[in-house]
Parts: structure tokens; C-alpha cells; sequence
């Protein structure tokens, strides 16, 4: 019963989070991490349903310099999905011609759909076709996904 009731409330306050947030982009600390100005308060966001490579990993200043090239200095809109395990909020941002940059990542190639987390079809889509045309990250031989990276990162 405990369990069904800790699952309960962490569904419902995840559920009511739901937010937007607009802002000017005043940082692209990753390929898929930007800070923007809310209201005058720095507020971190993690963009969600990718995971581009990490700083020190092959193509993560190419993928830190695409998102920036795409939001830097830009007033953005963010709509939170939900918060990782660092508080972050993760969103999917909005440029200012309303297309998505989290799309716009996969379609380049600079990030892999993270699909733990986001079944969105489109998405996937644009991921794969950015894969078999070499695009991004794809163009290199043996890509290292994120996640496998910081696994073998943390275990040295």
C-alpha cells in the first residue's frame, strides 16, 4: 500500500507541473542544457526526449555550438514535461518561428531521441533519417550514445 501511495503522489505532482516558461537563452551549457532569464531568475533547463554528447565526448562542442547557433540570445519558450533527478526542469523549447528545438537536434544529428522517455514518432523519425544520411554524430564511424559514455566515465 505504501508503494501505491509514494507512485500516487509522485504521478500527481509530476502531472501538475506542467508549466511554460518564456525567456531569453543566456547560456548553452550542453547540447541539451540551456539557461534562460525568467522574470529576471536564471532558470536551467534540460531539453526533453534527447540526449546529446557530453563535453569531452566526440561531437559535444558540435552539439553544444548547433543549439546555441539555434537559441542563443533568443527569447525562447519552454513547456515543462517534468523535472530530472537534478531538479531541472525538462522541457520541450519553442524558437521564436514556434519549431521545436529538440526536433531540430535530432533532425541534425546532434542528439539521440532518448526513447525512455519520449515515444513521440516524428521525433524518431527525424533521428533515424539524421542517422542513415550521416548527419551530426552519425558522421562518425563507432558513436558512443550519452548515456554509455557516462557510464564508463564514472566507472574510472
Amino acid at each position: 500500500m505504501r508503494v501505491f501511495l509514494t507512485t500516487l503522489l509522485l504521478f500527481i505532482s509530476t502531472a501538475s507541473i506542467s508549466q511554460t516558461y518564456t525567456g531569453k537563452v543566456t547560456a548553452v551549457k550542453d547540447g541539451d542544457t540551456i539557461e534562460m532569464l525568467v522574470n529576471g531568475k536564471p532558470i536551467r533547463i534540460r531539453l526533453f526526449g534527447v540526449d546529446a554528447p557530453e563535453k569531452g565526448q566526440p561531437f559535444g562542442e558540435k552539439s553544444r555550438q548547433f543549439t546555441a547557433d539555434q537559441c542563443f540570445g533568443k527569447v525562447v519558450k519552454a513547456v515543462q514535461k517534468s523535472r530530472d533527478q537534478y531538479r531541472r526542469i525538462v522541457a520541450e523549447v519553442f524558437l521564436p518561428d514556434n519549431s521545436s528545438l529538440n526536433y531540430r537536434l535530432l533532425q541534425a544529428g546532434f542528439a539521440w531521441h532518448y526513447t525512455n522517455f519520449s515515444k513521440n514518432e516524428t521525433w524518431a523519425a527525424a533521428a533515424l533519417k539524421a542517422k542513415k544520411e550521416g548527419n551530426g554524430l552519425w558522421k562518425d564511424a563507432h558513436p558512443v550514445a550519452p548515456w554509455d559514455w557516462r557510464k564508463k566515465k564514472f566507472k574510472r
